[in-house]
């Protein structure tokens, strides 16, 4: 039994103690690595705290620990195709062996020079002269980026990267980012071509290894992990959440260790979650107040007519809210998301 707490809920940190997606982190890792990549981007898409940066960070490392791979994770807030020319000339700058001797492009960014000898140029310029010497030393180039939103800066961005895979860069990008994000990104008219990129959505962990985790980390029974493993229902976030209550809470019992799990979910997750939410989608959620509900009966409590039903429920199932366990029937995929949200406001 470990005798400090293992688990994490700061996001963008890589938990001590997570459960693998080994097929997503299979897919992604070997479709880059094929010899004729049959895409060159991959989206993960997932409500918040669903372990979409966990398994962005999984595959960037493995490909990062590989000699012939160069990894740039960028920051959506900032200039992606400035911060890209800068951070992937800071990267080869770090191993002299990748550029050619004389090849220099200044630190702040605004001319190149080869053997002393510098002009102007723009960052596309600076990126297309790098990549020239990657190529010959045969490196590949991942970019990451968390959380996107569909905006301008993004635009550019991805517009560029479409011009960099029309001239055969060894250059691959995977991006995070809520469904209502990605979607915008992927029906831009001009961004059309990731329309065809992989699509990765977060959905639930394997209950079996999360109760395979808690009963070596707790040292309880197989029954006592169990329960603890259903609690989460799956949900990434509620996996190390439930850990961290459970560390600090066991000997005072389950009502304790229930309090403080909920009080983590609702200040990290289910509090934004909540506000992203439409008041319709609102009375919807708050009327499943059972494991599962028939369609017919939420269409009651909410006054909504069944020709609408479909467009409410697949807008809640995209947003990883809501599943349909079988034909006619609705639950959340939260764990105990009406209890938290009980006193939120519709």
């Amino acid at each position: 039994m470990h005798t400090e707490n293992p688990f994490t809920i700061t996001f963008g940190k890589q938990p001590n103690k997570l459960i693998s997606r080994y097929e997503d982190t299979d897919e992604i890792v070997s479709t880059f690595s094929a010899d004729n990549a049959v895409s060159q981007t991959f989206l993960i898409e997932g409500i918040r705290g669903s372990g979409k940066t966990v398994l962005m960070t999984t595959v960037s490392k493995i490909l990062g620990e590989k000699k012939d791979w160069i990894v740039i994770n960028l920051n959506p807030t900032m200039d992606l195709l400035e911060s890209f020319a800068v951070r992937l000339n800071d990267a080869c700058n770090s191993k002299p062996e990748l550029l050619s001797k004389g090849f220099n492009i200044s630190a702040a960014g605004f001319g190149i020079g080869v053997n002393g000898e510098e002009r102007s140029t723009d960052y596309v310029g600076m990126i297309d002269k790098l990549f020239r010497s990657l190529i010959r030393k045969d490196r590949k180039v991942l970019i990451t980026i968390d959380e996107v939103v569909h905006n301008s800066n993004m635009k550019v961005f991805a517009s560029q990267f479409q011009i960099f895979i029309r001239q055969d860069y060894p250059l691959f990008l995977i991006m995070t980012g809520l469904h209502e994000n990605i979607y915008e990104i992927q029906n831009d008219p001009a961004l059309t071509f990731l329309l065809r990129s992989p699509k990765i959505i977060t959905g639930p962990l394997s209950i079996l290894q999360i109760t395979k985790q808690y009963k070596n980390i707790f040292g309880t029974d197989e029954i006592k992990a169990r329960e603890l493993a259903y609690l989460t229902r799956g949900f990434a976030f509620a996996f190390q959440a439930l850990g961290v209550s459970y560390w600090n809470n066991r000997e005072a019992g389950m009502e304790a260790v229930l309090e403080e799990f909920d009080e983590l979910l609702d200040d990290f997750v289910y509090k934004k979650i909540w506000s992203s939410l439409t008041t319709r989608e609102r009375e919807i959620v708050r009327a499943i107040n059972t494991d599962e509900v028939k369609a017919s009966e939420i269409c009651v409590r909410t006054g909504i007519s069944n020709s609408s039903w479909s467009q409410y429920r697949e807008m809640l199932v995209d947003k990883g809210i809501i599943e349909t366990p079988r034909y006619a029937y609705v639950s959340l995929t939260l764990p105990r998301f009406n209890e938290v949200t009980a006193n939120y406001r519709i």
